[in-house]
């Protein structure tokens, strides 16, 4: 399997789909920025982990950053830095409850394959 280096390229020189967010995963969003006024939305990236390659990492952002392409839909706000995008163009963003589990998911077309935990995934 080729390794792809996320600093090896120009993500300036790209056309992006985009990322989108569910109703579900808007109101989520929503709601975790109105415990913290400072909150101005959630971000999603990528870092190398697990064993299939990737992991997508998650936090509340208070400060923007200069490199974050910004995603909205119903108020809420979705970062993403733009070195993560060629790892996460157009991938669906949702928030769903399973029994008594919640969790965001990512329905990303970018994925080739997952480890068996589904907590990692690789792109070629």
């Amino acid at each position: 399997m080729q390794s792809v280096n996320p600093a090896s390229f120009s993500p300036d020189d790209f056309v992006w789909k985009g990322l989108t967010l569910t109703d579900s995963a808007a109101r989520h969003i929503i709601a975790l920025a109105e415990k913290d006024p400072l909150i101005k939305g959630l971000k999603l990236g990528v870092k190398q982990s697990g064993c299939a390659g990737f992991g997508y990492t998650m936090e509340l952002v208070k400060e923007l950053a200069e490199d974050d392409l910004q995603f909205f839909h119903q108020g809420a706000t979705l970062f993403v830095p733009l070195q993560a995008m060629p790892f996460i163009d157009g991938t669906e963003v949702d928030f769903v409850r399973e029994g008594l589990n919640q969790m965001f998911k990512f329905n990303n077309p970018k994925a080739q394959h997952a480890c068996g935990c589904g907590e990692s995934f690789g792109v070629e």
